[in-house]
């Protein structure tokens, strides 16, 4: 895939914050999704605990049968510190390196993260979703911010995630028994194709497919990687 840049990444932690705050007012939380959907990818991101190398790996399916088509790594170190709201600055260039050596480029992206669930609405999701101009979605195992009533056991259960007064995300009952995942916007995409999407991409998992076999390629590299010196 070929994108233009969007933004330098050699910022302090106080530039990057600003940097969302500018970000997150370009935005859109709306379907631009398009008529038919034919791809949909899956993202995700693994570390050692406590390490510098990143795994990022992207995994591209078949809508709605769910088949693989594509996929990409990439691997790197991160300089950017571990800070809670801002884990974008540290995952998001290896990402992109993945997506630029992508095959076959997605309409629609879910993102192992947040999308507009954040505290600054710039998650994850929201960001790639910048970079690309592609529709994207967050589905994240767990909350950043937000509050929220427990929704119900069964798959497709479903109830509001509300920062104050603003509806953020959804949280949603993907596999029966199981915990929720926290849906949100990420770009170009609205809470109810949000949702349904992600609905239509779970199978048999918790996790969508998409980001389900993101998560396994990420790791497979890891493992298959040595630990430098320096980095154990």
């Amino acid at each position: 895939m070929d994108f233009p840049a969007l933004h330098a990444w050699d910022l302090s932690p106080r530039e990057a914050v600003a940097l969302q705050r500018r970000l997150a007012a370009q935005v859109v939380v709306a379907d631009r999704l398009p008529a038919r959907i034919n791809r949909v990818a899956g993202v995700d991101v693994s570390y050692e605990k406590h390490g510098r190398i990143f795994f990022a790996a992207v995994s591209v399916l078949s809508f709605p049968d769910l088949e693989p088509l594509a996929e990409a790594t990439a691997r790197g170190h991160s300089e950017f510190p571990y800070i809670p709201g801002l884990l974008s600055f540290r995952e998001l260039p290896l990402v992109l390196q993945a997506f630029q050596r992508l095959a076959q480029a997605p309409e629609v992206i879910l993102v192992d993260g947040q999308g507009i669930a954040h505290p600054r609405r710039l998650g994850l999701a929201s960001h790639l979703g910048l970079w690309l101009g592609v529709p994207t979605v967050g589905c994240a195992k767990s909350r950043l911010c937000g509050e929220h009533v427990a929704p119900g056991t069964e798959k497709g259960a479903a109830t509001p995630l509300r920062d104050g007064e603003d509806v953020i995300g959804t949280v949603l009952t993907t596999r029966t028994g199981t915990k929720p995942l926290y849906v949100s916007p990420g770009h170009l995409v609205d809470q109810r194709r949000a949702v349904e999407i992600t609905l239509a991409c779970c199978r048999r998992f918790r996790q969508p497919e998409p980001t389900r076999r993101a998560h396994h390629l990420s790791n497979q590299l890891r493992r298959s990687t040595p630990t430098p010196p320096e980095d154990r």
